[in-house]
């Protein structure tokens, strides 16, 4: 039995039929997530939990709300004294516009080699993988070495709220024992205009700073020379805000990620050392051609203004007006993004973190950072997985709450021209059949190597 869990032979062709079913099937649960509350997961949720239950593993469906539907599983593993690892996804989407797709955004059409529907990339096929890795393992009678959490969660799409807070704060002991976390945005081909196949592996993300500004003036009429407006006074923060170019703040993990692409690129990464890491950094990413863009995003914080809110009548110069901006900070420049939005938005302008997450960072010098890379590599020979940190969040920061180490594991192996970064929460979202049937043959291997 060992040789056959070390051969991967239970990933048979039923498995690979059943991640592509499962794929379909959870799309076409319409799961979406407005935000303010207003979703339901537990169709999938329910679907999940009976095909666990099937395969001997016993579900908890957990609610902080009706139809906020979370799962939770443990799959026991041979060594009782080995730290648990947790493997989590999440079932909710975001909303998609029917009249803009080429298929119905909740139909999970096969066509052209590619599983059709909203959550095909964001990330129901990570679900679906993750629960046709336990079926086929209760099938062959293969254990993992550690214990296996299974979560697949609500609302993270939105706040959390409902989904990881919600299970982090109210049932932490289920989660007893992980020390590392697999789940979305990550491990997916990157082919670069050089030739070379790499696998970015998440192990850092930006955190999350949504901001509220307000300014303040004094109301009048719009006929009047009025130097006192709100509007003008919020316009200028708004512009200097956007026009901000943010220091370069090298993270470990974006550091780790740059000298592997130099080390591939035949590139020289000392000046990463120096007195002028910024520079040498952008230095390098002038010369690493279209890998560069793994990279770019998350060499500093950024603050992008989104929504504007000012106003009642075209001749009423309003007291107060307000804008919105998705701030994202890197791990240890946190302070830094405060003191500079203190600074743009100047006087009459008040700000606050409308909602706020803690950027992460997890090792890539371990035994487990090396068996995600062997895995994608043992099933894509000659390609290269590189440390990777995301421009945005996951329920990993939920789970970091818990000690536990997130790492974006959602193995796929795409072909060339694929746009995977434009598919999420984009029109004709989709994912390729072989890129499935890769990535539950690559989770499968990395969690019976761990």
């Amino acid at each position: 039995m060992a040789e056959r869990a070390a051969s991967g032979a239970h990933i048979d062709e039923r498995a690979l039929e059943e991640v592509v079913a499962a794929t379909a099937d959870l799309i076409r649960m319409d799961t979406t997530n407005r935000g303010g509350g207003e979703g339901c997961e537990r169709p999938a949720a329910e679907y999940v939990a009976e095909r666990l239950a099937d395969a001997g593993v016993e579900p908890r469906l957990l609610e902080k709300a009706p139809g906020r539907t979370n799962v939770v599983a443990r799959v026991p593993g041979t060594d009782p004294t080995a730290d648990a690892v947790l493997v989590h996804g999440h079932l909710d989407v975001v909303p998609a516009d029917a009249a803009e797709w080429s298929v119905h955004p909740f139909s999970g059409e096969l066509r052209d080699g590619c599983v059709w529907g909203r959550g095909a990339i964001d990330m129901k096929n990570m679900d679906a993988m993750a629960l046709t890795v336990v079926r086929a393992w209760a099938r062959a009678g293969v254990r993992p070495r550690r214990d296996v959490v299974l979560a697949f969660t609500a609302d993270e799409e939105d706040t959390a709220e409902y989904g990881a807070g919600y299970l982090v704060e109210q049932h932490a002991e289920l989660f007893e024992g992980c020390t590392e976390g697999l789940s979305e945005s990550g491990a997916f081909t990157f082919h670069t205009d050089t030739g070379l196949r790499l696998y970015p592996v998440g192990a850092g993300e930006r955190g999350t700073a949504w901001l509220r500004l307000t300014a303040h003036g004094r109301a009048g009429h719009g006929s009047k020379i009025h130097p006192d407006n709100a509007v003008t006074r919020l316009a200028a923060a708004v512009t200097r805000i956007g026009e901000h170019t943010w220091p370069v703040h090298l993270t470990p993990t974006v550091r780790a990620a740059l000298r592997r692409l130099a080390e591939l690129h035949g590139l020289d990464a000392g000046g990463l050392d120096g007195p002028d890491a910024g520079g040498a950094a952008e230095e390098l990413l002038g010369a690493l051609g279209s890998a560069a863009d793994l990279i770019r995003p998350v060499l500093r914080n950024s603050g992008n203004p989104t929504m504007l809110d000012a106003g009642y009548k075209v001749n009423v110069i309003p007291g107060r007006a307000g804008a919105h901006v998705d701030g994202r900070m890197l791990p240890g420049a946190e302070e830094d993004f405060a003191r500079t939005l203190d600074a743009l938005t100047g006087d009459g302008v008040d700000w606050e973190f409308q909602h706020r997450e803690i950027p992460l960072e997890a090792p890539v010098d371990n035994a487990t950072f090396a068996a995600l890379c062997e895995a994608l590599e043992h099933f894509d020979p000659g390609a290269h997985a590189v440390p990777w940190c995301l421009t945005g969040g996951t329920d990993a920061k939920q789970f970091s709450r818990l000690g536990i180490d997130g790492y974006g594991f959602s193995p796929l192996r795409l072909p060339p021209g694929f746009d995977y970064g434009a598919l999420f929460h984009g029109v004709d979202e989709r994912v390729p059949v072989d890129a499935l049937h890769f990535g539950v043959r690559a989770l499968d291997r990395a969690l019976l190597s761990l």
